[in-house]
């Protein structure tokens, strides 16, 4: 078998003479029954975007003066608790702490880590409360510059591949899986990954995305720390770190469930093909990758199989509003529901996230939105369930393998030597 190297490929990148194609031109090769020969690319980008629960941030806050406070017990970002150490900075008048991307907001049940992450990385001031070991009260505001450490790490993301859920109860269910209450029974599906350009998906054995891999963790050129919590041969996933004051607050943000605010993250991975064996684990579509369907109720309880192709090919990446048709109503679903905020009486198309609610809830059809529907086989019948939300955005990871795509191009993006 004809074997090549990083270094060999490295040296095709500084010379302007390498052949990177996304993964989702590879997946289209397919489709034209098209086979690559190894001497036709030499880089596949990948990525994917969606609710990535196992994100965290750890800054170094400035607070007061030096010697205003020994140590603190309690700090707030905007409302969000952090949690203070583990260093315990005495008399330094700052602060090191850890913010989970699911926690929140004291003073705003919408609001919680991965919008106040957003928030840091367009350079918003947030507001700083914090109680001292003595009982003191401090607040001031801060931002991203005058932090001086801002690292995020992702304890899991990226998985390979990922459950749909439904529910398949008389009684709604509310759960981190779904923006709403998810009503049953077999009323809707959610469903997450990219299906084709997931990473893992086009490196299934991990021969190339490992610990030590550059990646893109939102844009900020990041690091595997290794394999994520929960990682498991058959479902692997990936621990990440990165550093926030490089990163594009397109790709991190809040996502609200019917469980409170998650967070959203985005990563993109080059796949050096190395030889014959790489090239053809990148020659996947959707049609091939299986997606199980849970019970909503239980996570584990797989009802059946449907395949990306079902959630992913033929639909809409966004959603097209009709001002028209719009009712203006007082109290509105599509406002209250939308997981990201896109929708305050005009449609955001920069802070949408495609999951579908809109076109879901909206009652006079305001939102129109291609979303698919899956056909679950249960015991001799089948049953069809439309997909009512997606925890998954296609469009921000397109973007982001594009995004590797050309710094790789351009020579600023190096692939990972071992």
């Amino acid at each position: 078998m004809k074997i090549r190297t990083v270094a060999e490929i490295n040296q095709k990148i500084k010379k302007g003479k390498a052949t990177v194609l996304t993964a989702e031109e590879v997946s289209n090769l397919v489709r034209e029954g098209k086979k690559g020969e190894l001497e036709e690319v030499d880089v596949v980008t990948t990525g994917t975007c969606g609710v990535m629960s196992g994100t965290a941030a750890i800054f170094h806050i400035p607070v007061g003066e030096p010697g205003s406070f020994k140590k603190t017990s309690a700090i707030l970002l905007n409302g969000v608790p952090g949690f203070p150490g583990p260093c315990p900075n005495e008399w330094l008048g700052s602060v090191d702490m850890i913010v989970y991307g699911t926690s929140h907001s004291i003073y705003n049940e919408d609001y919680g880590g991965g919008f106040l992450f957003n928030d840091l990385i367009q350079g918003k001031d947030v507001e700083v409360e914090l109680k001292s070991t003595d009982g003191k009260i401090f607040k001031s505001t801060t931002n991203l510059r005058e932090i001086g450490t801002a690292q995020m790490i992702g304890t899991r993301l990226a998985f390979k591949n990922y459950t749909a859920f439904v529910n398949p109860s008389q009684e709604s269910v509310a759960s981190i899986f779904n923006a709403i209450n998810m009503e049953g029974p077999f009323n809707g599906l959610s469903f997450s990954g990219c299906g084709e350009l997931n990473p893992l998906q086009n490196d299934p054995h991990m021969k190339t995305i490992k610990k030590g891999t550059k990646v893109l963790l939102s844009g900020s050129e990041g690091i595997i720390l290794g394999q994520g919590t929960r990682s498991t041969g058959q479902k692997p996933n990936l621990m990440i770190s990165a550093d926030m004051k490089q990163m594009d607050s397109h790709y991190v943000g809040g996502f609200k469930t019917a469980a409170g605010p998650e967070v959203f993250n985005s990563v993109a991975a080059a796949v050096p093909i190395l030889d014959n064996d790489v090239l053809k684990d990148t020659f996947i579509i959707n049609k091939q990758i299986k997606l199980p369907v849970a019970d909503i109720r239980g996570r584990h309880q797989v009802l059946g199989f449907t395949d990306y192709a079902s959630v992913w090919d033929d639909v809409d990446q966004r959603p097209a509003y009709n001002s028209e048709v719009c009712q203006q109503c007082q109290s509105c679903l599509v406002r209250e529901r939308c997981p990201t905020g896109a929708y305050q009486d005009e449609l955001n198309l920069e802070i949408c996230f495609g999951c579908g609610m809109c076109a879901y809830s909206c009652p006079y059809g305001a939102f129109e939105m291609k979303r698919g529907k899956i056909s679950l086989k249960l015991d001799s019948k089948i049953v069809d369930v439309p997909i009512v939300c997606r925890q998954s955005d296609l469009k921000r990871a397109r973007e982001l393998a594009e995004e590797l795509k050309k710094r790789i191009e351009d020579g600023n993006f190096y692939l990972s030597e071992y």
